[in-house]
This record gives C-alpha cells, sequence and structure tokens, in this order.
C-alpha cells in the first residue's frame, strides 16, 4: 500500500488545515498593509476598512482567484521531478504551507508588513533544494524575487513622490486649495478608477475567461479602464458637489481633505478586490497541488481549482484581517509617516500604478513591498524628518529575513513530516 493511499485523508484533512492557516496569515499581514493607509489617513476606521476588507477581498478571491492554478508556485520547481515520488511534493507542500503561515504569524505578532507570496516562495525554496535537490530550483526565478525587494519600493516610492508633490502643488500650496480640489481632484479621481481597473483586469480577472477563450488584449484593458475612469471621475463630481466649504481655524485644508477622504473609500474597495483576487493563490495554491495529487495519485503541471477552496482560502482571509489585522495595520497607517487623506490617496495611487506597470512587464513585485515603497515617497515628499527612520530600518529587516525564514521552517516541517509518514 501506497503512502499516498494509506494516509490520503491525514493529507487532505492538514493540507486544509494548514492552508486556512496560511489564509489567515495573508489576512492579517498582506490584507492589513492594503488598508492600512486608509485607517492611517483616517479616511475608514479600522472597523470600517475590516467591514470592506471582508467583502472585497472574499469577493475578489472567490470571484476572480483563479479557475486554474499553477501548483508549484511561479515555476520555482519543476513538477516532472517529482513523478516516480508524489508524497514527496504532498509533505513540501504542507511543509511551505504550514512554514509561511508560521512565519506570517511571528510577522503579524511583531507589526512587520511582510511579503506573503514571498514566504510561500522561500518555504518551496527551502523543501525543494534541500529535501530533493539544489538542482530542483530555478534559481534565475529566485534572484528576479530580490531584485523586487529594491525596484518595486523604489519605484513605487518614485510614482508617489511625483504625485504628491502635484498634488501639493496644484492643489495644497495654492491660496484657494478648496477651489482647486474642486477643479483638479476629478482628474485624479479618473486617474484612481482607470489604474484600480487595470490592477483588477489585469491581476483579478485574467482567469475568469480563461477556459472560454475570450481574453482582453492589453490595449483593450485600457480601453475598458478608461470608461471606468470615466465613470468614476463623473460620480466623483457629483461627491464634489455636496462638499461645502467650512472654516476651520486649526486646519485650512480639513474641507479638501474630506473630498479624498471620499475617494479613499472607492480606492479601499477595489484595492480589496485586487488584492483578494492576486494573493489567495499564495494560500490555496498549493493546497490545490496536495488535493490534486492526493485525488490523481500523480503529479500534474496544473491543477483544477475546486470553488471550495477558493472558498476556504476567502473565509480564512478574512479571518485573520479580523482577528489581527489591526497590529500591520498601525504599523503601516501610523508608523511609517503621518498620513492625511491626500498623502494616503498618492500612495495608494502610485502602489496601484507600480501593481499595473508589473503586470504590462511580467515583473514579479509584493503588494506590500510596493505599498510601503508608495507610503516612503509621500513621506520624502514632505522632508527626510516626516520619516520614522528606525520603524523603515525594522521593515527591511524583516523583508530580508523572510525568504530565509519561510526557507528554514519549510525544510524542518518537511523532515518532520517525511520521518513520520515516509
Amino acid at each position: 500500500m501506497t503512502v499516498l493511499a494509506e494516509y490520503g485523508n491525514v493529507f487532505l484533512i492538514m493540507a486544509c488545515m494548514f492552508g486556512l492557516f496560511m489564509a489567515w496569515g495573508v489576512g492579517a499581514n498582506d490584507v492589513a498593509n492594503a488598508m492600512g493607509t486608509s485607517v492611517g489617513s483616517k479616511a475608514l476606521t479600522i472597523k470600517q476598512a475590516i467591514l470592506i476588507a471582508m467583502v472585497f477581498e472574499f469577493l475578489g478571491a472567490y470571484l476572480a482567484g483563479g479557475e486554474v492554478t499553477s501548483t508549484i508556485r511561479k515555476g520555482i520547481i519543476d513538477p516532472g521531478l517529482f513523478d516516480d515520488t508524489p508524497e514527496l511534493l504532498v509533505y513540501g507542500m504542507l511543509s511551505a504551507l504550514l512554514a509561511a503561515g508560521s512565519w506570517l504569524l511571528i510577522a503579524s505578532i511583531m507589526g512587520w508588513p511582510v511579503s506573503t507570496t514571498h514566504s510561500i516562495v522561500g518555504a518551496i525554496v527551502g523543501f525543494a533544494a534541500a529535501g530533493i535537490s539544489v538542482d530542483a530550483v530555478a534559481w534565475g526565478k529566485v534572484l528576479k524575487i530580490v531584485a523586487s525587494w529594491v525596484v518595486s519600493p523604489v519605484l513605487a516610492g518614485t510614482i508617489s513622490f511625483f504625485l504628491f508633490r502635484s498634488v501639493q502643488k496644484l492643489i495644497l500650496d495654492t491660496d484657494n486649495p478648496f477651489a482647486n480640489a474642486k477643479r483638479y481632484i476629478p482628474v485624479y479621481m479618473f486617474a484612481v478608477g482607470f489604474l484600480i481597473a487595470m490592477v483588477t483586469i489585469l491581476k483579478g480577472l485574467k482567469h475568469v475567461f480563461k477556459d472560454s477563450g475570450f481574453k482582453l488584449s492589453f490595449i483593450e484593458s485600457i480601453g475598458i479602464a478608461a470608461i471606468i475612469g470615466v465613470g468614476v471621475a463623473a460620480f466623483g463630481v457629483y461627491l464634489l458637489s455636496k462638499v461645502k466649504y467650512q472654516e476651520d481655524e486649526n486646519n485650512r485644508f480639513a474641507s479638501v481633505e474630506k473630498v479624498f477622504a471620499i475617494l479613499m473609500v472607492f480606492t479601499a474597495c477595489a484595492m480589496a478586490f485586487a488584492h483578494g483576487s492576486n494573493d489567495v493563490a499564495n494560500a490555496v495554491g498549493p493546497l490545490a497541488a496536495v488535493v490534486n495529487v492526493i485525488q490523481s495519485g500523480a503529479v500534474a503541471a496544473k491543477s483544477t481549482m475546486p470553488s471550495w477552496i477558493l472558498l476556504l482560502g476567502g473565509a480564512g482571509i478574512v479571518l485573520g484581517l479580523a482577528t489581527y489585522g489591526f497590529k500591520v495595520i498601525a504599523t503601516v497607517g501610523k508608523k511609517i509617516t503621518e498620513l492625511t487623506p491626500s498623502r494616503g490617496f498618492a500612495a495608494e495611487l502610485g502602489a496601484a500604478g507600480t501593481v499595473v506597470l508589473a503586470s504590462g512587464t511580467g515583473l514579479p513585485i509584493s503588494t506590500t513591498h510596493t505599498l510601503v515603497g508608495a507610503i516612503l515617497g509621500v513621506g520624502l515628499a514632505r522632508g527626510i524628518g516626516a520619516l520614522n527612520l528606525r520603524v523603515i530600518g525594522t521593515i527591511a529587516m524583516s523583508w530580508v529575513i523572510t525568504l530565509p525564514a519561510g526557507a528554514g521552517l519549510a525544510i524542518a516541517f518537511f523532515f518532520l513530516f517525511k520521518n513520520i509518514f515516509g
């Protein structure tokens, strides 16, 4: 009797538990940093952010989380290596889920915004290199991921820096900021609608029509996103007409920030949907691989994604944010630099722009690194003194540790499972 036949149901239960644990980590860490800007700028309360994320992260994960997912995350290892020993892939994916989930738990307790993608990638690299062969790992892919630690925050930071400088020049540093806000904010609203639609189309909805043969080209995606952008801008003009100028002796920008706060509610909803659709794969990809191997007894390069797995992933993400997301929200939203709705908007739009750019060029980037870089850019637009350099140093250290931490834990769990079941 083979190991898979003997322990199949045990592996299935373990995979579901570890997959849920990993999804909880995605919610507690990754979703929290996506919501951090909205909460830190006081555009949303923590309760409102959790409510929005619960609805839109779940919808993104469940509706657009992927009809088919690659079982071997991002092509880091060759599935052909497991043809004769499919149980090793099961041990590996179980250890990767448990290792990445454990690291995300530690990072969330510490309030560190780390990359869930890099956590799972580090874990898969670890078990493959130590448990199978060093040559089993596509090291070129790993080097690209390491390069993205620098590329994505710098790119997002640069975009956000110039975005906020434009807000300062066109609106905040003028004689009549409120009148200029009404004039220029619809343009920014178009940019938000356009970029968030592009993120959702490119990163989120690409799997929905995969089997139907229906495929949007990059140009068609731009056209649809532009129409959505115009709709958002028109809705923005309507909302702007409702905001009346109120004198505030303590803050001459109070009425202007109210307008940006309205804008940030929309960006929070759309970013949550795009994030859920994209990053749920970190939790459910390895889970789908285990389920596929147990059901078929063999390793396939691709595996069907049953809807119940996406449901499990979506539920875990919501649970993670609701129970422990507040720690990372506090770090991203309050501790890096002081955020207002106008600054938070520049950071979110800069991050969204970077994700779109990366999608078009195929650059592997992390949502976390992108958003933190964007917040740094906004802070720098106000001068280096606006940044908390100690917090930034701690975050940078946690990023560097993520890949080896995921790898080390996965190696330990891999050999533990191999000894118990092998």
